[in-house]
């Protein structure tokens, strides 16, 4: 198991997506996931309020249409009430660009996008809430500026703000005050330059 893992850290070091933002400087935008291959799945791992004693579940698949689609439940059994997939930590060298920009289609239910500057588990995120509308395709634009530091669900003052160079994590939240079944599909991801 411990031969696979640094295997897989290995591989995610010299992915495409680790170093697509950086050569694609000179265009506008750059596609850090598609979903086009089972591979890009493989860069995400489920966390959900488990690691507090919570009761939610989640998984993340891939699809033919080369999507991937987030789904689960949502418990508030045990104090739980959250569910979430975030990217494993990697450079994703975004000096220079202004924020990201995402297709999902929902459920019509709000969910969050969310940052980590570190390769820490826990620890600050930066965060951004968005509506999404039921069985529509949307598509999301974030500029860096709006994205909130928050600590287990606890908004932050007298934090810098995020700086894009230090950006390791990327991952989606879903977080209800009720018991509930969710669906998030997520076409692709990118980052976009000033």
């Amino acid at each position: 198991m411990r031969y696979l893992l640094i295997g897989l850290l290995a591989f995610l070091a010299s992915s495409p997506q680790a170093n697509d933002a950086s050569k694609n400087m000179n265009t506008q935008q750059s596609t850090l996931f598609d979903f086009t291959t089972p591979e890009d799945v493989q860069f995400w791992q489920i966390v959900n309020d488990s690691v507090m004693g919570g009761r939610s579940l989640s998984t993340m698949t891939s699809q033919l249409n080369s999507t991937a689609i987030f789904k689960g439940t949502i418990s508030l059994e045990n104090n739980g009430g959250f569910a979430s997939i975030r990217t494993m930590p990697l450079p994703y060298k975004l000096l220079g660009y202004a924020g990201f920009l995402f297709r999902v289609k929902g459920d019509g239910k709000p969910y969050q996008f969310r940052l980590r500057t570190g390769n820490r588990f826990d620890g600050i995120a930066y965060s951004y809430q968005f509506a999404t509308e039921a069985d529509e395709w949307i598509d999301v634009t974030i500029p860096f500026t709006e994205f909130v530091p928050v600590f287990r669900g606890r908004i932050l003052n007298n934090v810098a703000p995020i700086a894009p160079e230090e950006i390791q994590q990327l991952g989606f939240l879903v977080t209800h005050k009720k018991a509930d079944e969710f669906q998030l599909e997520i076409d692709w991801i990118k980052a976009y330059q000033k």
